[in-house]
């Protein structure tokens, strides 16, 4: 089941990605009749001006990994748990120990409680590791989206000021 959440993480991630940085690329249209070679000599001043300005150069930008900094570190890949099987097995001993003394036999008793209570407390290991991992999944996911979200507010502040450029010379921007 944590393989299918990995995966429909990664693929959420990809396609937030992937889609974002082409949401609030601008169009230009010459409203002054400005011809196609006066637009692109426009269009590439405005850059040049809009990442002087910014400080927010987008193919730069875009060229870089969308990458999440988490400060939080990884769960831990032991199959071993965190000392679950351990007192499982001491509590189901000391139980079984006690109901075999009842009995006339604590000493198989504590056996078939050791037993037992090891197989409880790698159930409770195996549980603890599952929400672990989860809970680490989605501190990296929203990690991922915060990342995006910062790109994308760069991007949008480099485009309005190339909208703000073209604008200023007879361009209409939306």
């Amino acid at each position: 089941m944590t393989s299918r959440i990995r995966k429909a993480g990664l693929c959420l991630l990809l396609l937030a990605g992937s889609t974002a940085a082409l949401a609030a690329q601008p169009v230009v249209y010459p409203a002054k009749g400005q011809s196609q070679a006066q637009q692109q000599r426009d269009e590439a001043e405005c850059d040049a001006w809009a990442v002087r300005s910014t400080g927010i150069d987008p193919r730069a930008l875009a060229a870089q990994p969308v990458t999440a900094q988490s400060s939080a570190p990884p769960p831990p890949s032991s199959s071993y748990g965190g000392g679950e099987r351990a007192r499982g097995a001491t509590r189901g001993a000391i139980g079984g120990a006690i109901i075999g003394g009842a009995v006339g036999d604590s000493g198989d008793g504590a056996a078939v409680g050791a037993v037992l209570g090891t197989m409880r407390g790698g159930r409770e290991a195996r549980q603890n590791q599952a929400a672990q991992q989860q809970a680490y999944q989605q501190q990296q996911a929203q990690a991922q989206q915060q990342a995006q979200a910062q790109r994308q507010s760069q991007m949008n502040t480099y485009y309005r000021a190339f909208g703000a450029c073209l604008e200023g010379r007879g361009y209409t921007v939306k």
